[in-house]
């Protein structure tokens, strides 16, 4: 019966769609990029379509330059190429983020612990990409990825009131106003 309980504990996932199953080979994939040489139908064909891929986040000029632009200390020579010609080009550059990823939570331990809000732990699992393009004239400028390939952490919540916890925050709340 008890093991029978730990199923009745709460679990999911977060899945970010994308044409890759794992962080690394998002990862390959990207890192066929070529600044100055990939086409956007090349892209697409990679996997990273800038029409219609899910989970793509159209970044504005302000915001890339805040992003790309090098510290004041930095000559702007110093930089990479490809970002120099999109930070010139101004509004004729266009930077893409892509977020792709996998992520599942399963509740562990106690189910009457877990159930009466005494103590919780969730494990969380899976990976999480994101790259970067600066695209001008239908050309890639520059490229860059990043993320976590490999997602493993618990989060641990203790409440010693238990079910009882909430109302005291709630009441907490209402003396504070």
């Amino acid at each position: 019966m008890l093991c029978g309980c730990a199923n009745l504990l709460p679990r999911g996932d977060i899945e970010r769609p994308s044409g890759f199953d794992s962080f690394e080979a998002a990862a390959q994939a990207f890192d066929k990029v070529v600044a100055y040489r990939t086409t956007v139908e090349q892209l697409k064909a990679l996997g990273f379509d800038l029409q219609s891929s899910p989970n793509l986040t159209l970044i504005s000029y302000p915001q890339l330059t805040g992003r790309l632009a090098p510290d004041r200390g930095v000559p702007f020579e110093a930089i990479d190429p490809g970002i120099r010609d999109c930070i010139v080009a101004r509004l004729a550059c266009q930077a893409y983020e892509f977020h792709l990823g996998r992520e599942t939570t399963r509740r562990e331990g106690s189910f009457m612990l877990d159930f009466l809000n005494f103590r919780r732990a969730t494990r969380v699992t899976g990976w999480r990409f994101e790259g970067l393009l600066a695209v001008r004239d239908g050309v890639v400028l520059f490229s860059s990825h990043g993320g976590e390939p490999r997602t493993d952490r618990t989060e641990r919540q203790v409440n010693p009131l238990g079910p009882l916890q909430r109302a005291g925050e709630g009441a907490g709340g209402l003396l504070v106003h």
